[in-house]
């Protein structure tokens, strides 16, 4: 099992910067007021999920589905959020861990009087049979005696909406505009100040529920026993199914249990009836706290397909992988390739708008708080590439392409044959002015390379030598363009001396050999400016546009170990990425960014992409290791020069 979380009864951060009153003419928020980042657990449904921090108290809840209005935002906003606390009178100190091997969240608080446990968890959409609508929080006292404090607050539609109560006979009803919740409890529970409030006391042996239900599952017939039983068996059972599938163990090696919590994070983020992956379960985490750099992730980025295609295949989830293929095929299916966009809803929804919402006063008043994303409307060449990987990365499962896809398919590579010129915005979503990024036309040459072989392969029609024209001339361009003889690397992009820690994904996604020199040099120039903490790299050392500074990337200083790891350099990236793990929380979980000076995570959390990272490096370090990985081999494992200018 991993670690614990050790906690206090208030959690703090700085917040000494912040003064003055936000556009509400309300104070900042209290030091005391909000929970690090990477102090809250993850739970989840496959359809929704919720934030518990170490405290009690679920801080974000959104419904029905993950990029649904928030009936609990207390992480955004502790006044107007919306919060369901469950916590000693008195004060305490407790841990978080999971039930081991599943995604079942327990919460220990150790009093002068006595130890307790609550336990919360939903139970998985269409995977067992039982409302998955409910949230369930089981408390056990351990020894001696705990008086608890229960507290719900619920903030219906991002705290817009005003909730009215009523009792039932079991609890009390809250409703907003469109959604209701009945909290059901072992207790009376008033309504005071427009909160319901309640206490339990608790004696060694007993065990108590409460159960929150909300919109469709307000009268369902429940037995939380059999719920929480059958939920920590169908999480059991899928991390064994992806640990013996096939032909013995997908993965044995080392950082195995890192590797497998980060699938169980990703299992969490896929959406069950669509197969699409969240890229985080919340909206505007912020990257610098008190600044603007907050964004909404509950959304599917492209972007990731070819690196999740990856992870889910080789940790073993080859369902997992085939079903997000499935997902963004019919995507691509549906639109010609100019009208792909680089962000789609979990039900394919095309309507991102990116709106702002002025009631919520943000993480450690990190404002504007943003619903919606407008990467969606952005030209992202560097897409067409990753979704060739990831169609690579199937066929290798077994999966056939039917003519509808492979015509899609054909279609996107024609596609590329005409952009890859242009520019874009790039990976990195840059808001300003398209420019001409290195690393967006390497995966236009990746589309055309793995297009090229899976015609070629799979004896499908396309015109190759076309292709293979096109793919040259843009391996030559790059080469020539992309490479700064004076920085003596790679750089981000065409007439500019700004690194990009992209560039490590030359050699792994086959653009280059790694013993090329050039690659070589453009790992130690990123070493040598990117680089923080001898481990953390930045995305890029360039103006973006956005006032502020960012954190050290998870992801990016994943691809570093992996570089250097099928470089041949394995020592070196076995102790960059043991020194990593100091930063994932004791829950295994990651946001999207660490912050180079204290180690707090930012951004959104937990992040898809660094669980990706993680699990990749731990595969790519294992392969150089030995291990044996039944699934695909990694990408850029499969090398060549088919374009004829990988010399000097």
């Amino acid at each position: 099992m991993l670690g614990r979380i050790f906690i206090h009864a208030l959690h703090s951060v700085s917040l000494a910067d912040l003064d003055g009153t936000d556009d509400a003419g309300r104070p900042p928020m209290t030091e005391t007021e909000f929970t690090p980042i990477e102090e809250y657990g993850f739970i989840g449904n496959l359809e929704t999920c919720a934030l518990v921090a170490p405290n009690g108290s679920v801080d974000w809840f959104p419904f029905p589905h993950v990029e649904g209005a928030s009936i609990l935002a207390a992480i955004l906003d502790p006044d107007r959020g919306g919060q369901f606390r469950i916590s000693p009178s008195d004060p305490f100190e407790g841990t978080q861990q999971y039930v081991d091997r599943t995604n079942v969240l327990e919460t220990s608080f150790d009093t002068a009087d006595g130890t307790m446990t609550v336990t919360d968890f939903f139970p998985p959409a269409g995977k067992v049979d039982h409302p998955k609508k409910v949230l369930y929080r089981k408390v056990s006292c351990g020894a001696g005696q705990i008086d608890l404090e229960i507290e719900y607050d619920p903030g219906f539609d991002y705290g817009r909406v005003d909730p009215t109560f009523a009792s039932t006979e079991k609890g009390i009803r809250a409703e907003g505009t469109d959604d209701q919740t009945v909290l059901e409890a072992p207790t009376n529970l008033d309504v005071d100040d427009d909160r319901v409030t309640g206490t339990l006391a608790l004696k060694e042996g007993d065990t108590k529920w409460l159960l929150l239900r909300c919109t469709g599952a307000e009268t369902a017939d429940t037995d939380p026993e059999a719920a929480l039983d059958d939920t920590i068996q169908y999480w059991d059972d899928w991390v064994h199914s992806c640990r013996n599938e096939g032909a013995g163990c997908i993965y044995d090696g080392p950082w195995r249990d890192l590797a497998m919590r980060s699938g169980l994070a990703l299992k969490l983020l896929t959406h069950e009836e669509t197969g699409a992956i969240a890229a985080a379960p919340t909206t505007s985490l912020p990257e610098d706290p008190g600044g603007v750099r907050n964004w909404d992730y509950r959304y599917n980025w492209l972007r990731d397909a070819g690196f999740t295609v990856n992870a889910l295949s080789n940790l073993g989830n080859s369902e997992g992988a085939t079903d997000y293929f499935d997902w963004f095929m019919d995507l691509c299916q549906a639109d010609e390739p100019e009208k792909i966009q680089p962000v789609y809803g979990l039900h394919s929804d095309s309507d991102l708008e990116e709106t702002e919402l002025d009631q919520l006063a943000g993480y450690r008043n990190s404002r504007p708080v943003r619903i919606g994303n407008g990467a969606a409307d952005q030209t992202q060449h560097d897409i067409y590439g990753e979704l060739l990987l990831a169609v690579d990365e199937v066929l290798q499962l077994g999966r056939d392409l039917d003519d509808g896809e492979w015509a899609a398919i054909h279609d996107i590579v024609e596609h590329v044959c005409d952009v890859w010129d242009e520019p874009d915005a790039g990976i990195w979503e840059i808001r300003g002015e398209n420019r001409q990024l290195v690393y967006s036309k390497v995966m236009c040459w990746v589309a055309l390379d793995r297009g090229i072989d899976i015609a070629t392969g799979y004896d499908y029609d396309a015109p190759v030598d076309e292709w293979r024209d096109t793919r040259k001339t843009i391996k030559a361009d790059v080469v020539e363009n992309g490479y700064d003889e004076d920085v003596d690397a790679f750089v981000q992009a065409y007439d500019t001396d700004r690194l990009d820690a992209t560039g490590l994904l030359l050699p792994i996604v086959g653009f280059l050999p790694f013993d090329d020199d050039r690659v070589q040099n453009t790992i130690k120039a990123v070493k040598d400016r990117l680089l923080e903490d001898d481990v953390l790299v930045r995305r890029y050392d360039s103006d973006d546009g956005l006032s502020g500074d960012e954190g050290a990337f998870v992801l990016c200083s994943c691809w570093l170990v992996d570089a250097l790891a099928l470089s041949g350099h394995v020592e070196e990236a076995r102790d960059r990425f043991e020194t990593l793990t100091d930063y994932v929380s004791p829950l295994g979980l990651v946001a999207e960014e660490i912050d180079v000076d204290t180690g707090r995570h930012l951004g959104n959390y937990p992040q898809a992409f660094s669980h990706i990272g993680i699990i990749n490096s731990v595969l790519y370090l294992g392969h150089a290791d030995g291990y044996e990985q039944p699934g695909p081999p990694p990408m850029g494992i499969r090398l060549g020069d088919p374009d004829g200018v990988n010399v000097e």
